[in-house]
């Protein structure tokens, strides 16, 4: 029999276009620099020719990607927020959000919707609640801290250990608080804990004094339509009603199952 090769989804393809790679990593320089860059900062945090880079941002500046001020610099232009919007479209669906702000609304908590985006655990919907701790960071499209969120670890657990493990080789385990989990064995252990509990938690663990709740609302085989439904909430508010956090939070999943179902 002819031997079958599985390729990597994530591994370098054989036909990159090295110069949309350099462009996208342009952008990126220029995406966490909010007081701008030069061309020859761009150049040299990209490691690329000058010349090369002031093509490439030329390119990205006609196309609207990248902004020149008076001074000289680069900043990220309204391109980059009309894409980020049409995510947030992508991912929204009217009777689930009615019951992400319903549940948002009812108890005060904010609420988080979150799936696997292309093999990454991501948020792909929000409804802030008026008693929780503001977090700037937790927007639709959020990738990072699976290890050190709520939601992250509710989705991570539907992985074998093997998948886990690889996942948090390649993503780290960057330490966002003293109190973040920065070993397998302990994140492991801390799952388990949660499976026995219900649901997943983390206190302090993504930012001091908040605390996260996660559970399953859509189990399947296919890993990008699993789903998970997270709350977050003050610290010290979680560790006096996590029962009732968890009580709340299935009767959100269950209403958010059926509007999904029924989207589908």
């Amino acid at each position: 029999m002819a031997e079958v090769v599985v390729r990597d989804p994530l591994a370098e393809p054989s036909d990159l276009i090295r110069s949309v790679s350099r462009a996208l990593r342009v952008l990126e320089s220029v995406g966490r620099a909010p007081r701008g860059l030069t061309v020859k900062q761009i150049a040299r945090r990209c490691e690329l020719t000058v010349a090369t880079t002031y093509h490439l941002v030329r390119t990205l500046a006609y196309e609207g990607y990248v902004i020149r001020r008076e001074d000289g610099t680069y900043i990220v232009g309204l391109e980059v927020a009309d894409r980020y919007r049409e995510l947030v479209a992508a991912f929204r669906s009217p009777a689930v959000g009615e019951s992400l702000r319903r549940a948002a609304l009812e108890t005060g908590w904010s609420h988080f919707l979150g799936r696997f985006v292309g093999g990454q655990v991501a948020i792909t919907a929000v409804a802030e609640g008026s008693r929780s701790p503001y977090l700037e960071d937790l927007v639709p499209g959020f990738d990072e801290g699976a290890h050190a969120t709520a939601l992250g670890k509710a989705l991570l657990a539907t992985l074998t250990a093997d998948q886990r493990h690889r996942y948090l080789r390649e993503y780290g385990m960057r330490p966002f608080t003293s109190a973040t989990l920065t070993t397998p064995e302990a994140f492991e252990a801390d799952l388990t804990a949660g499976e026995r509990r219900g649901m997943q938690l983390e206190l302090g663990q993504f930012r001091q004094g908040v605390a996260c709740a996660a559970v399953l609302v859509c189990p399947d085989k296919d890993m990008e339509r699993r789903t998970v439904l997270a709350c977050s909430l003050p610290a010290s508010e979680m560790m006096t009603s996590a029962r009732v956090v968890r009580t709340k939070l299935l009767t959100a999943a269950r209403a958010i199952a059926e509007g999904l179902a029924a989207d589908t």
